[in-house]
């Protein structure tokens, strides 16, 4: 069966990488979301708003595309990935052009947030379960640089919207419009290409893979339902949400942290954003490769051991420090980009592959709620003492908390 397969009009070897690669496509267009921070301080100005109140569109978009997501897994055990992506695609940016619209942050928060954050859940796990599928094998690499897309879209992104908000006849509302048309012609064209391999095909190497410490005997094809009653799916859960949440709380706050805390110039701050989006981007392959070698357990406690690290530097030695600034950032979105491989990749080893997208979808509401506690944790200790420092030593609290989780839930099971 294996040598029978095409994909793409060539051999299913060959072919199943190209699928890494519309899948990366398409997460550029989703991770635009990491771009957000550029958005929040001219908000502030157009509406009179505060800090809290213009990170409530990042927030709601991040918890409604996590929340999202477990349908979208039963979707596209129905419909396929093709067209729950063509969905998914035309709802994510059907929020941004509908934002265009917006008179307030409320009305912002409801279009772009809870409409745009939709269509993102639906259509992110798609390309995620195609190509665990077409990887059933150390899977971790191919998920992660697939899922890199989200991670550098900042990179790419950022200096075109804060170009466009800039430029007086385009300014920040519509901003939103012709970003979201560009998203909606890009991802309706990638999403014809995505398509589950066969039920029977296994790719040439299946017999080499090693790993038996960490892989799955083949019973291990959890339903949602028995997932639900293991340990490891709670434990992963737990700590999905303190990866996410250290991460999305410094992407959130990247552009004013480097204005107001590290005291750079508007310019420099924005560029600091599209260099966080590399480490952002490069933590996923890292992290993901990283996960096939050493397993979700270690890989988990090397993730949370940096994040504490860097939050303890950051809390003591922070302010005005542009050095320590970029670097901790930097560690930050990597290690956000790490938990975007480490979990799908733990998903697959702990509950098997013929459920994925169910599966992962139910996981991924993690992400939400890392999303909410970040955003609400950052915004109102800025909001109660003007810093965003004292956030800090509430994550590596966290972090520790996640290492002790990660060591004691995510340790596998012994082979019997």
């Amino acid at each position: 069966m294996t040598d029978k397969v095409t994909l793409l009009g060539m051999n299913a070897e060959k072919g199943r990488w190209i699928l890494v690669g519309v899948g990366l496509l398409i997460n550029v267009c989703l991770g635009s979301i990491y771009a957000f921070s550029i958005f929040r301080k001219p908000l502030e100005s157009l509406w009179g708003i505060t800090s809290s109140q213009s990170g409530y569109p990042f927030m709601v978009f991040l918890a409604v595309f996590a929340l999202a997501m477990p349908f979208a897994g039963s979707l596209m055990a129905k419909w396929g990935p093709r067209n729950t992506a063509m969905l998914g695609g035309s709802l994510a940016a059907g929020g941004w052009i509908a934002a265009s619209l917006s008179t307030d942050i409320t009305t912002l928060t409801l279009l772009y947030g809870v409409i745009g954050g939709t269509g993102a859940g639906v259509v992110y796990g798609c390309p995620i379960a195609v190509v665990a599928k077409w990887f059933p094998q150390k899977s971790g690499l191919a998920i992660g640089l697939t899922v890199m897309g989200f991670g550098v879209s900042a990179l790419v992104v950022a200096p075109l919207l804060k170009a466009m908000i800039d430029n007086p006849a385009i300014g920040i509302l519509h901003t939103f419009l012709y970003a979201g048309i560009a998203f909606l012609i890009m991802i309706l064209l990638l999403a014809q290409l995505l398509r589950f391999p066969p039920a029977d095909w296994q790719p040439a190497d299946t017999k080499t893979a090693t790993g038996p410490a960490i892989s799955p005997p083949p019973a291990s094809n959890l339903t949602r339902r028995e997932m639900l009653k293991t340990r490891h799916f709670y434990a992963l859960w737990m700590t999905y949400t303190i990866g996410c949440l250290a991460g999305l709380m410094a992407i959130g706050i990247a552009s004013p942290v480097g204005t107001e805390v590290a005291k750079l110039d508007a310019a420099m701050a924005t560029l600091a954003v599209s260099l966080f989006a590399i480490f952002n981007g490069l933590g996923r392959p890292l992290f993901g490769a990283i996960t096939d070698k050493l397993g979700p357990r270690h890989t988990a406690m090397l993730s949370f051991a940096m994040i504490l690290g860097v939050s303890l530097l950051v809390s003591f030695f922070g302010h005005e420090n542009a050095l320590l600034y970029f670097f901790a950032f930097c560690v930050l979105w990597m290690c956000l980009g790490g938990w975007l491989a480490i979990a799908p990749t733990a998903t697959g080893i702990f509950f098997g592959k013929k459920h994925y997208a169910q599966n992962y979808g139910l996981i991924f509401t993690a992400y939400g709620a890392g999303a909410i506690l970040g955003t609400l944790i950052s915004g109102n200790i800025k909001d109660l003492t003007g810093s965003y420092l004292g956030a800090f030593p509430i994550v590596a609290a966290l972090a520790t908390l996640g290492m002790i989780i990660a060591a004691i839930g995510l340790r596998p099971e012994k082979a019997q």
